[in-house]
């Protein structure tokens, strides 16, 4: 076999050798060339982060985690294991080769498996990308061959490696869902113009600007359109414009949906959710994206019924928490978006674990110390610690998670099993489904974090569902 794989690498070079077309001679030369040190890959990545694209952010922090991988396998274990020459000038008598032939050993391709790695991490994150980000990796991996320095088998050995590379990122940093979560399909009035719909625009949320006002006064010009002073109580003014509106409509971010959902579920009336915070986490899993998507789907009538969770009095659409996730959210939402979700959740997770003392509480009748109870309004995804996504927004379930604090040397083994991706194996941590969860704080009041906001709720409160208890506009 391994005569048989050697003479195809000669055959296939001298081919190169004699191949004196300009792709072959300079073009892919020079694109390799440009590969040197990952450079081509960090000005791509460069651009994917400076479009300010949320899922071209994703796609260049993952490309790069993966040529990392790849980097350290090519480069570091392979060559220094299989210690292979590089071809010898005989075999490329016709091609110009390298002013000066790399020193390291030949397999395999370091440059194949940073390219193949980052395509493979852009593609994972945004699939439009896959075929010119390939296209651009296959041409620096055949453009080893064409400049003398690499036999072919080491190209796909590098390309395998770094293929590999890039799917082992989502061990750590799953991938995003694609598409919206699933819900079924509800009866909901139809609006063309607006008519019979009231909509309040939070403007203390994070994008509820003039822009989002005037989508909606120019494409709805029969709504009512309210804008409360920022101290105002939203609540009440929710509860005024749902008493005289047949569709209740809000703008803003989760916080403002959650206050809207409680109303549009009292009144018996559809939600038009308007992303205009500055996650818009329940939106985005409807699959409304903007205002403008948001008015198609009230125009069109298009609606589903979500479930909804309940704490007490209170009501969540996406989460309900209590202990250290609180702090951790707030402490990965401020740096998120330079580093990235995943890496700000681990550092969070030191920075806090360090300082942070777990709760005494009662749950489900047996007395704990948690650092962490994490209630989710159906299945979350992944199974770990930094809940991103779900399937189903009316599944019926409760993700409920827990970290528990009473197992030996348990801060120090959920950050190790938060920094190798084993969060779902570590014994501290816990995550089951539950129709409903009962928790008391026998200390004290209980503190929540429900969709993001603060709440104090009674020292006893059940977690529960209420099954597809809201109807929400979302495009058909």
């Amino acid at each position: 076999m391994r005569r048989k794989l050697r003479k195809a690498d000669h055959r296939i070079l001298r081919k190169a050798a004699t191949h004196e077309s300009p792709l072959v001679t300079r073009v892919l030369p020079a694109l390799g060339h440009s590969a040197n040190y990952a450079g081509l890959w960090w000005g791509i990545a460069g651009l994917l982060a400076a479009s300010g694209e949320r899922r071209a952010r994703r796609a260049a922090l993952r490309g790069m985690i993966a040529v990392g991988v790849a980097s350290f396998g090519a480069n570091v274990v392979s060559k220094k294991a299989v210690r292979r020459p590089r071809p010898p000038a005989h075999l490329m008598p016709v091609v110009p080769r390298h002013r000066r032939m790399p020193v390291t050993t030949s397999f395999p391709s370091g440059h194949s498996a940073s390219a193949a790695a980052f395509a493979t991490g852009v593609g994972l994150e945004w699939p439009a990308l896959a075929a010119p980000i390939g296209l651009l990796a296959a041409g620096v991996a055949a453009s080893r061959v064409a400049a003398g320095v690499h036999y072919p088998s080491d190209v796909v050995a590098g390309a395998a490696l770094g293929l590999g590379a890039g799917v082992l990122t989502t061990w750590w940093w799953p991938t995003t869902l694609p598409g919206p979560a699933a819900a079924g399909a509800a009866d909901a009035v139809a609006s063309p113009t607006g008519e019979g719909v009231v909509i309040v625009v939070n403007s203390g949320a994070g994008s509820a600007g003039e822009d989002v006002r005037q989508v909606l006064a120019e494409r709805l010009p029969d709504a009512e359109i309210v804008r409360p002073p920022d101290e105002t109580d939203l609540a009440k003014v929710l509860a005024e414009a749902a008493r005289r509106a047949r569709v209740l409509g809000a703008a803003g971010g989760d916080g403002t949906i959650n206050v809207a959902a409680k109303t549009a579920i009292e009144y018996g009336l559809p939600l038009l959710a308007i992303p205009a915070g500055t996650l818009n986490h329940f939106a985005r899993d409807l699959g409304v994206e903007t205002a403008e998507e948001a008015v198609d789907a009230l125009r069109a009538g298009t609606a589903v019924a979500v479930d909804v969770g309940c704490a007490g009095e209170q009501v969540f659409v996406n989460t309900c928490s209590t202990g250290l996730y609180t702090d951790l959210v707030r402490y990965r939402e401020k740096w998120e978006r330079r580093v990235g979700k995943w890496p700000a959740m681990v550092i969070g997770l030191v920075h806090l674990l360090r300082r942070a003392q777990p709760q005494h509480l009662v749950i489900d009748g047996r007395h704990r110390r948690v650092w962490m109870v994490f209630a989710g309004n159906g299945g979350y995804l992944p199974t770990g610690f930094a809940p991103a996504n779900r399937p189903r927004l009316d599944d019926g379930r409760l993700d409920v998670r827990i970290i528990d604090a009473e197992r030996p040397f348990c801060r120090t083994r959920v950050v190790l099993a938060m920094v190798t991706g084993t969060l779902r194996w570590c014994s501290p941590y816990e995550n089951t489904f539950a129709s409903t969860v009962e928790i008391s704080a026998p200390e004290g009041d209980l503190r929540l974090t429900v969709d993001g906001e603060f709440a104090r709720v009674a020292p006893e409160v059940t977690v529960c569902k209420l099954p597809r208890a809201l109807t929400v506009y979302r495009p058909g």
